[in-house]
């Protein structure tokens, strides 16, 4: 009886995995960071309310390319340029302010460039950009700083480091400040001491920075762990391994769609989906009896450049099979992946 309730487990949980989940999701690269993008900017805006841009792909007049930009805070006090990075290990910043995490397991040795420098360059390409676009900022209202978000980043000798950084110590301990005001915390790295912008600039900035371009943005469900230990095998514990299964929270990852694959029948039915047209999906599953659905119902919500998202009206349907794939690359990089249209959630697409 106990290897019968094994064997349906397991069964049970290779069927989920396969139908439900991509064994992809769980090391695309990039994905902890644009998770970790998502969860501070929206910790920033539970902060210290305004306005928060995520993803952002501003174009750099002297580049003829564009600079992607984590996060962008707009308040009336001020406009920060967030750079988060995710970095793990043991974190010590050489003499020509390039950062090396050496990795705690391996002893394997990361190098990044300076990334307040970057964050400092990404702040005036991103004045510039306004500027060309009719909005010029009061002289010091835009600043940047450099979020550590990752509790496994020990970083030795914090107190060195530039006043731009705030380290994961810091950023646990802000605290929310009254309605329309920065935090009264005594560190607050975010506090700037500026006047209020005027309301005109403010409205021109916040219509200037939700049209300008961003990464494409798929969020993912995936299967995070099979919480049963290993006596839980050999035991009477176990009733039902299905029971066990648990879920994470999403999955998010910038990039740039590119193309469905599947059935011919499929990439009729998705042939509306475009970038010019389509502003955003999302993928609903339905089944029986718990089994894994062989179709899925894809929602798509018509681009209207005239307002701000998606009446219920504008939202069509179609029906396609399970097996139907995402083809999208991966923000700041050349690698193309592919991820089953059951393990997603929505999609967001820029204009």
């Amino acid at each position: 009886m106990m290897w019968a309730a094994i064997i349906c487990g397991l069964v049970f949980y290779k069927l989920i995995k396969r139908f439900f989940y991509d064994d992809d999701i769980l090391d695309v690269e990039g994905s902890d960071h644009s998770s970790a993008l998502f969860s501070v900017a929206d910790r920033v805006q539970k902060l210290y309310g305004g306005n928060v841009y995520v993803g952002l792909r501003i174009p750099d007049a002297d580049t003829s390319s564009r600079q992607s930009i984590d996060i962008v805070l707009v308040k009336k006090e001020e406009v920060v340029v967030i750079s988060v990075k995710n970095y793990s290990g043991i974190l010590t910043v050489n003499g020509d302010g390039t950062w090396a995490c050496e990795k705690t397991s391996s002893h394997k040795v990361e190098r990044h460039p300076d990334p307040v420098a970057e964050a400092r360059k990404q702040a005036s390409i991103l004045e510039s950009y306004l500027e060309q676009r009719g909005v010029a900022l009061p002289e010091g209202y835009i600043s940047c700083k450099v979020v550590l978000p990752n509790p496994k980043l020990c970083t030795i000798a914090a107190s060195s480091l530039p006043s731009e950084v705030v380290t994961h110590d810091e950023w646990v301990q802000m605290k929310p400040g009254p309605k329309n005001m920065f935090s009264g915390w005594v560190k607050n790295p975010f506090r700037a001491g500026k006047k209020d912008m005027q309301e005109s600039i403010q409205q021109n900035l916040n219509f200037v920075l939700s049209t300008a371009p961003i990464w494409d943005r798929l969020v993912l469900i995936y299967l995070a762990s099979f919480n049963a230990s290993k006596s839980d095998f050999f035991t009477n514990k176990i009733n039902c391994l299905a029971c066990r299964l648990e879920l994470k929270a999403n999955k998010y990852v910038l990039g740039e769609f590119l193309e469905f694959k599947g059935k011919q029948e499929d990439l009729q039915a998705l042939s509306q989906i475009r970038r010019s047209k389509v502003e955003r999906i999302t993928v609903q599953k339905t089944s029986m009896f718990g089994l894994a659905p062989s179709r899925l119902q894809v929602l798509y919500a018509l681009r209207d450049y005239r307002t701000e998202g998606a009446s219920e009206a504008e939202w069509k349907e179609v029906t396609v099979r399970s097996s139907t794939e995402i083809i999208f690359q991966l923000e700041n990089s050349s690698k193309v992946r592919k991820f089953k249209l059951s393990s997603v959630i929505s999609l967001t697409l820029s204009a």
